[in-house]
């Protein structure tokens, strides 16, 4: 059982939370996940803090549509630039600000930004105390086990240690190494081995801390395994505090109407994809009512019934059609209907097998 999400005590480390995916966890992304769970915590994309400073459209950058608890994520390495930037994600109304030291990219490594600060912790540690310094919301980080050649727990402890030192509020892990050459930020989640052990043994050697695990976490159940003692080699080590999936939740996005029963034993119903959808379209037509096109909300939904009969229906219908203009929800209607008719069909095919036997 996780915590209680209302507490402002409490920070993402400490909870179920989706990743954040760049191009792909914006505003409209986390109103959809909202319609699917209630208490997990949501993050935006990262930010760089040059795109807020210089990009004169705090709007767009910073708006959302009260998801809270909501993370914003920042890109950045200047310790003024950042608590600048914590302090505006605080004026308008994240819980939490969370410092990227785990994206592998050329484009942000140029710019010294994501999990090439691993090799600068104590660069590290300035942010974070610069951010602290400026709000009194959370500040989490959330980084790698290691970059490169390093190869050591020791190393990791260092960096923890000098976060910690800074005054962090907690720390999300991806379990793998990220490699700065040679790999894709693709192969970057694939590629490295995974090492859940070291993350367990993290929060051995920083029992005071609040550690979430991320990597290659695929279910809810698989998930909540970390909460517990974990064993590895003999050890028996103590469950983390939270836990985070990015790519299983956005290829199955459904997974998250289980979060609330499952993790915070909520008593309310877990939502249909139908009552989901049907809350989703107001939200849709008042983003085209301003000028906004429809698969900029739909291309968040196409896995809504991944696994399910007439999903790839569902998902090619939304895929050849959002685009055009003047595209409506009258789309996923028809989508909609489709999985519908599918479903019923193999019901029906169901039911005269049942009757020949």
């Amino acid at each position: 059982m996780l915590p209680n999400p209302n507490s402002r005590l409490e920070n993402s480390a400490n909870h179920f939370s989706v990743a954040p995916m760049l191009d792909w966890t914006d505003r409209h992304c986390r109103y959809f996940h909202r319609l699917l769970t209630q208490q997990a915590w949501l993050y935006s994309e990262m930010i760089t803090t040059g795109a807020i400073i210089y990009g004169q459209d705090l709007p767009r950058f910073l708006g959302h549509d009260h998801d809270q608890p909501v993370v914003l994520q920042l890109g950045g390495s200047t310790p003024k630039d950042m608590a600048t930037c914590a302090k505006l994600g605080q004026e308008w109304g994240y819980a939490e600000i969370n410092l990227n030291v785990g994206c592998p990219s050329d484009r942000v490594q140029n710019n010294m930004i994501g999990a090439c600060l691993m090799g600068h912790p104590e660069l590290v540690a300035e942010n974070v105390a610069a951010m602290k310094s400026a709000v009194d919301i959370p500040v989490t980080v959330k980084t790698r086990i290691g970059i490169d050649e390093q190869e050591d727990f020791e190393t990791l402890v260092h960096f923890v240690e000098s976060l910690v030192g800074a005054g962090v509020d907690g720390v999300i892990i991806h379990a793998r190494k990220a490699w700065l050459q040679g790999l894709s930020p693709k192969e970057n989640r694939e590629v490295p081995p995974l090492k859940y052990e070291w993350v367990h043994q993290l929060k051995q050697t920083f029992p005071d801390l609040a550690i979430a695990i991320n990597g290659g976490l695929q279910t809810l159940d698989a998930a909540q395994l970390h909460l517990q003692n974990y064993a590895f080699e003999g050890q028996n080590l103590p469950g983390l505090d939270g836990v985070m999936l990015g790519r299983a939740v956005y290829e199955n996005p459904y997974l998250l109407s289980n979060v609330d029963t499952q993790y915070y034993q909520a008593k309310t119903a877990i939502p249909s994809r139908e009552a989901v959808l049907e809350q989703l379209y107001p939200y849709i037509e008042n983003h085209l009512s301003q000028g906004g096109k429809l698969n900029q909300v739909s291309r968040h939904i196409l896995g809504l019934f991944y696994g399910m009969p007439g999903g790839r229906m569902w998902r090619r219908h939304i895929s050849e059609n959002a685009f055009a203009t003047g595209a409506g929800i009258e789309v996923i209607q028809q989508a909609h209907q489709l999985v519908a008719t599918e479903i019923e069909r193999m019901a029906q095919q169901i039911s005269e097998r049942a009757g020949q036997s």
